[in-house]
């Protein structure tokens, strides 16, 4: 468990900022495997590679992220670029298809909780996809502050979304501690002096977690460490 990568804030953090889909759900990923095998003829790559090939639906995904544009209008553009490689796909209804495998991760929203418990500020921090994607993961409940790249104009990797979490929490970059899924997100983060870890899963993130802000692995909810004999 310890190939997780961890980078120490530069001051002695006071927040945790959190990534949603892949941190607070399951893998992002894996849900756009899921439909691209159904949708694509089997191929579990024909989402990403699209995402990241087809400059239309690059632009369009970024206008979407951005709150630029309706989800209808994104939709539209990747299924035009899987119909590019072969695969025709209806674009109505498209995103909610895509991320149909996102459901939650019950460890993470309970360190969310622990966390507050121990007296740690905590926001969501989140690239937004799709009108209905945080429907039903009581988010308002769950965070101080929240921090949408559709709501705020502006996306991560940018840094400004990091520092809007920050401001409304009170709190100096340096003291805050940002946790996604994207490594290109943990290393944005670094450049205004945040820790970060690059998520993968619960049962290394907490106790990494832990350690970053000097606390024991259990308060946070990380599983016991047992040794064979």
């Amino acid at each position: 468990m310890s190939d997780v990568e961890v980078v120490a804030s530069a001051e002695t953090p006071r927040a945790v900022l959190f990534d949603f889909g892949g941190v607070l759900t399951a893998s992002v990923f894996a849900s756009f495997e899921r439909f691209s095998r159904e949708a694509c003829a089997g191929d579990p790559h024909a989402v990403v590679n699209a995402l990241s090939h087809d400059e239309a639906a690059q632009a369009a995904l970024v206008d979407h992220e951005c709150g630029r544009v309706e989800d209808e209008v994104f939709e539209e553009a990747l299924a035009g670029a899987l119909a590019a490689q072969g695969h025709t796909v209806e674009a109505a209804g498209l995103i909610a298809r895509m991320q149909q495998d996102l459901h939650p991760d019950h460890a993470m929203t309970a360190l969310v909780r622990r966390l507050k418990e121990e007296g740690v500020a905590v926001a969501l921090v989140s690239n937004s996809l799709g009108r209905d994607c945080y429907t039903g993961h009581g988010l308002d409940e769950l965070f101080e502050v929240q921090a949408i790249s559709g709501r705020e104009g502006v996306r991560k990797p940018s840094r400004r979304l990091y520092e809007v979490a920050c401001e409304r929490l009170g709190v100096r970059p340096a003291e805050a501690i940002m946790i996604d899924d994207l490594a290109m997100n943990i290393r944005a983060a670094q450049t205004l002096g945040m820790g970060g870890i690059v998520h993968s899963d619960a049962a290394r993130t907490i106790p990494a977690l832990a350690g970053l802000l000097g606390l024991d692995p259990g308060t946070l909810g990380a599983e016991p460490v047992t040794t064979g004999t």
